[in-house]
Parts: C-alpha cells; structure tokens; sequence
C-alpha cells in the first residue's frame, strides 16, 4: 500500500491575489491578506482516504517552532489552530483543494508553506507565501469600511505630497510605487532587521512605530539619510525625487541608508512602506509647523532693528514639514482614539532612545490628551506652538532682548492631504484642532497645558481665563493679540508674479481701525529662507514712518532687484522661499505689532504630450515640452520621468537652456498594467529645483 505523497501544489495566484486585492504586486509569489480565505490545490499520488495524515505547515523566521507560535500545522480535520482556519473545498480523484484562513491578528510577514503526509515532507516551489494586514476585514484592527477611502489610502500607487508655504501652497506629486519590483522584499527585510517579536508583528501599532524608525538612516541604517546641509555631492539632493521606488530598490540591493532626504522623502517613503504591508496610510502636510526643543510650546523667533530674522533659536518653525496619519484601531489605549495615527520617520528627536515617532492618536492631539503613546507631546507642539517675537539690540555692547509680540494662531495651519478619489488639496486642519477660540479650543488647550505647560506663561487662544498655578495662586493670562488700541493690522503679498530673473515686488499693507491720527514706524525685510525656518540670504530692507488717518490704510512697497538674489539662488541645491517680515510699531500709544508672510518663486510649466489612451503592451509615445519663460538662462538641466506601469525612472541631461528657448524629449512607452496610470515629469535646474508635473493616461 503506498504511502501518500504530495506531487504537486498550486497556489492559485491569479485567482486568490484578485480576492485579496494583491494582484498588482509584481512579484512570483503568492500575496495574501490576513483574515481572508485563500485557495490551495494539491495534487496527490493517489486518493485521499479518511485514514491519511495531511498536513500544511507554515513557518515564519529563521527557525520555526511549535511552541513559539511561530510554526502552524493545520490539519483540515482539526477546525482551530492559533485562529487559522482549514477546510477542503472539493476532493476529485488524486486533486484535493483546500481553503485557508489566517488569523485577522496573524504576524505579517513571509512564511514558508509545506505539506506534510504521513512523514513525507513536499516543499512547493515558490512556497514563500507574504501576508499583509487587510483593512478589508472586519476584525483586523486595521479594517476600513469605506471602499473609496481603501482605493486611495491602501492601493493608490501615486499621489501628492503638499509643500511650499501657507501662502503659496502646491502639489509636488510622488510615486509610492508600493507594488514595483523588490519593494515588497525590502518592507519585508525591513520588518526583519526591525527586530519585533512575533507577537509584536501583530499589531500595527508596533510596526507603524517600528518603521517610522527604520526609513530614517539614525540608529539602525535604516532606508534614507537625511541632510539639510545644503551640500549633497555624493548623492542625490532631495529635490531631485520624484517617488520612492528607485530608493527602497537601491536600499534592498545595498542594504545601506541612500542619500539623502528630507521630510517630504521620509514622509513618501514611509507612506509606501505602510501602504505596502496593507495598513492605510496617508502624506499629511501641516504649514508652519513648529519644531519645539524646550516643549514648553513657544517657539522664539529673533529678529535685528532692521527687521531680519537671526538664526539663533534652537527652536524653529518650519514652512511645512510632512509626517504621515495611518488607520487602526488602538487596543493599547483607552477608549475613543481609533482612527488615524500620527507617524513620523523625519529624525528630529529621539523618542525611548531612537528616531521614531508615534503612533499618536489624531483625536489625541485635538483633545489635549497629551499624555498618550507615542510621542503625542510632540505632534501636539508641532501643531499648536505659540510664535514669540524678539527684537534683539545691542545696548552698551550687549545684545538686549525685547519681546516684541506673541501670534497664537499661526502655528499649525492647513493641515493637508490628498483628496480620496480626486487630484485635489484636502484640508484636514479640523481632525486636528478645534477652530481657533472655539470652547472646545479652549478646553483642549487648558487639557494640553495641565501635562506640559510650565506655569505662568501665555496660553494659546485670545482671551483672559485663570490658570491654577502650582503655588495654588491664580493669575489671569491676558493675551496681547492684535486687540491693539489702535486695530493695528499688516498684510504682506506679492504685486507681481514672482518669476526667477525678475524684480521681487511685493507689498505690505498697513491698517489701523481706530478714528485718529496715527504716526507708525515699518520695518520691512526680505530673506531667502529654507522650509525649515533657516535664512540663506538677506536681500533688502526698508523703514518708513507713515500718518494714518484711521480707519484707513497704506500700502509700502518692497522690491528686490535680480542682481540681490539670482546669485544666492543659483548656488544653493535646495528650493528656497522669499521671507517677507514687517515689525509695526504705533508711536502714540506704543501698540506693536510682527507679521511674516513665506512666498514661492513661480515658474514656467512642463507640457505632457500623449495620448489619453493606449492598450496593454502597445507602444506609444510621451512628447515633454519646456519653454524657458523666464528672463534668464536655466543651467545644467536635467529632466526627471517616471511611470509606474508604463516606463521605469528615466533621467535626460538637457544642458543650458536659453531664454525664450524650447526643449522637447520623447520617450517611448510600453503600458504593463490595466486602469489609470500616470507619468510623473520633474526639471530641475542650478536655478529652479521644482517644476513638477504629472499627467494621467487610461490603459485598455
């Protein structure tokens, strides 16, 4: 009588990656969803009888044990094991096909399939199965219900990343790339070199966290390398990115941090990596975002008589900065705080020894519940800061500090986020924050300052309460918003387009409300700045003492000649902003008053040309037109394009490309995937580091 034997296992993909919404990864192996049954077919050196032994082993790790959990034997007769499920579906002659149902709360990770009869052991040919978390089931802590939202924050493989500054906000759109070759592998070496214990690799809670550690390089060589230097010979500057794919591929191939990033790159990488392993996640962009060393929620910032800012606060307020939420219930806190999570793979402090951040709950930080894991102290500040001017004079030798005003509402504005379903900006300030001066405000803040807030300082909103402070007396905190005798009030904008090679025009706009005659003195000044707060450049500045006859207003002009600015511009590798800052000071009854207003340089735009349709595997090709519209020559051009599905990153060296002058490249396209997809176009330039584009095509 022969013993059973194994001859052969199918692993159905075709058919089990469209049920588990994984049929676009391109690798040879099966993916599967925690939670949801999948198919196996097995086919047998003879029938199945009541009496044989057969058994599916799955292992996961380096060496897997029964006792450890972390080798399961599942036996179609036996119902139960460690929540996973077996059954046979059909049995005809020597074919046997079985359906399996991991545990919705199952370690994510590969695991080796084996089939057992008897003592024969048969090891299937890619039998390394890959199981993510699915916000498809119910009762994975990951689960999502509605299908629009798991569209865009689980299978979007494109999207946008918000930047600029909250004048000028834009889309800079990014490649997550999550199903291209080798970046499944690299998440999943990602989550071996993470170290988390099997039980661990449960909870989504504990890999969010663990990789918001691994995608920067510090402590652990994790993916990128982050640098603000301004220098990145060596590497790739940070602006040149247009996606994730090329880094998480170079990173799996290397195993060394790749070079180098900033927030926008840790933020895209890190969405990637999430979307990657099943767990919905989202780019969130929040503008004037304040880096708080002392967490004591004010941010200082230090300006000269002429109105400059300084570069000496250890305390910084970057134009944005980019971190991502992620979607779970959180089993490990009290009631009322699923939902999204803050993340953050940016290295700027250290949390329980190591560069990570969060997971901290959204509805956390816009209650005040400051005192939740992980890190909610941090992302609470970095939303809700209080800007503190100083002006900084030399008396008798010695810099003096006057505390010139204090802005409560500037910190943390519109939060952002791609729409679901749509191209657009989403503004998701409200997750976050109570409106401004709502009692809600006022309740959440009182919440945050009980667990951070030293005693005696300024709370946020604009009006009078009593603190209890820790001596037990009470003091009122009466906030100097600009309630000011005299309405004081400054706008600052642009007049013209803000072309690189042109004259910078801008104006500021001074206002008083009071009846009366005001005599005020302006301070203007114009820096070039980096997005984290640093200043490059100081290009101009201007003082004035104008007569109001209240209510009214007057308009200063500020403008910066090329020549002050085009050399600055050229040699730094980073983008920068145009910092416009205005100190207003009423000489009658001493009302003072600060306003600082980041701007973008505009450029010209990239023309796509193609088709708006094309069919699978049929050529057709993509026509990138530049005109050089501004007054001055663009140096050492380089075109950046990618498209997922159609054609892998490809770069084309343009030299210098004149005013007035147009460049046109074409690259020949072959579609390897169905549905939208789209081309990504980016130039970069010694002058210009950002014009960005995107354009979609339909493949049939």
């Amino acid at each position: 009588d022969s013993s059973l034997k194994v001859i052969g296992v199918d692993l159905l993909k075709s058919q089990n990656t469209k049920q588990h919404h994984t049929d676009a990864y391109n690798i040879k192996n099966l993916v599967v969803r925690r939670g949801h049954p999948f198919q196996v077919q097995i086919s047998l050196n003879r029938e199945l009888r009541p009496a044989d032994k057969l058994s599916l082993r799955f292992g996961i790790g380096e060496n897997p044990m029964k006792n450890r959990g972390s080798l399961l034997s599942l036996k179609p007769e036996r119902e139960d094991f460690n929540g996973w499920k077996i059954s046979i579906v059909k049995k005809d002659g020597k074919e046997c096909l079985l359906s399996v149902t991991s545990s919705p709360n199952a370690p994510v990770g590969k695991y080796n399939l084996h089939v057992k009869t008897g003592t024969n052991i048969y090891k299937p040919e890619n039998g390394v199965i890959y199981l993510l978390f699915n916000p498809w089931c119910e009762d994975d802590v990951v689960y999502m219900a509605n299908e629009a939202q798991k569209e865009e924050y689980v299978l979007n493989d494109t999207g946008y990343i918000y930047v600029g500054s909250a004048y000028s906000i834009y889309d800079r759109p990014w490649n997550f790339g999550q199903y291209e070759e080798y970046v499944l592998d690299a998440c999943m070496y990602l989550l071996d070199k993470s170290k988390l214990s099997l039980t661990e690799r449960r909870n989504p809670a504990n890999v969010s966290r663990a990789m918001s550690a691994l995608v920067n390089a510090n402590d652990d060589n994790g993916v990128v390398l982050g640098s603000w230097s301004g220098n990145y010979i060596g590497g790739t500057s940070p602006m040149d990115w247009i996606g994730s794919v090329t880094i998480l591929q170079k990173y799996y191939k290397t195993k060394k941090p790749v070079k180098y990033g900033q927030c926008w790159v840790f933020a895209g990488v890190l969405n990637t990596v999430m979307r990657c392993l099943g767990v919905p996640s989202r780019c969130v962009s929040t503008f004037d975002s304040a880096h708080d060393t002392e967490e004591n929620l004010t941010v200082d910032i230090y300006l000269n008589e002429k109105g400059e800012k300084l570069n000496i606060s250890f305390d910084s307020v970057w134009n944005f900065h980019v971190w991502n939420d992620v979607w779970m219930k959180r089993t490990d806190l009290p009631n009322g705080f699923d939902g999204w999570q803050a993340i953050d793979s940016t290295p700027q402090e250290q949390s329980q020894g190591r560069f990570q951040c969060g997971p901290c709950p959204v509805k956390g930080v816009r209650e005040g519940d400051v005192y939740l894991p992980y890190d909610s102290k941090f992302v609470y500040a970095e939303v809700n800061a209080d800007r503190v001017y100083w002006l900084v004079r030399k008396v008798n030798g010695k810099d003096k500090y006057f505390k010139l005003a204090t802005e409560t509402q500037d910190i943390g504005k519109n939060i952002s986020t791609k729409a679901v379903g749509q191209n657009r900006r989403e503004d998701i300030t409200r997750e976050y924050k109570y409106p401004e001066g709502s009692r809600e405000e006022r309740m959440s803040m009182q919440r945050a300052y009980s667990f951070i807030r030293p005693s005696g300082l300024m709370p946020r909103s604009g009006y009078a309460s009593t603190v209890q402070t820790l001596s037990g007396s009470t003091q009122p905190l009466v906030l100097n918003e600009p309630a000011t005798k005299t309405g004081l009030h400054i706008e600052i904008n642009n007049t013209e387009p803000l072309h690189p090679g042109n004259p910078l025009e801008m104006a500021i706009t001074v206002k008083v409300s009071a009846p009366g005659n005001w005599t005020i003195d302006l301070t203007g000044s114009c820096q070039l700045q980096y997005y984290t707060g640093k200043v490059q450049a100081n290009l101009g500045t201007t003082k004035e003492t104008i007569n109001l006859e209240g209510p009214s207003e007057m308009q200063i002009p500020l403008k910066i000649a090329p020549d002050m600015y085009m050399k600055t511009l050229s040699s730094v590798e980073d983008e920068v902003l145009i910092l416009v800052t205005a100190i207003a000071e009423v000489r009658e009854t001493k009302d003072k008053l600060t306003k600082e207003t980041s701007m973008r340089f505009q450029y010209p735009p990239i023309n796509v040309q193609m088709p708006e349709t094309a069919k699978l595997y049929n050529d057709f090709t993509c026509a990138f037109i530049f005109k050089n519209k501004l007054n001055v020559i663009l140096e050492n051009c380089k075109l950046l394009v990618e498209g997922l599905g159609i054609f892998k990153m490809t770069s084309f060296d343009m030299g210098d490309i004149m005013p007035g002058r147009i460049m046109k490249s074409e690259i020949i396209c072959t579609p390897t995937r169905l549905g939208e997809r789209k081309i990504v176009a980016k130039l970069i330039s010694n002058q210009i580091k950002g014009i960005s584009t995107e354009k979609a095509i339909t493949i049939t």
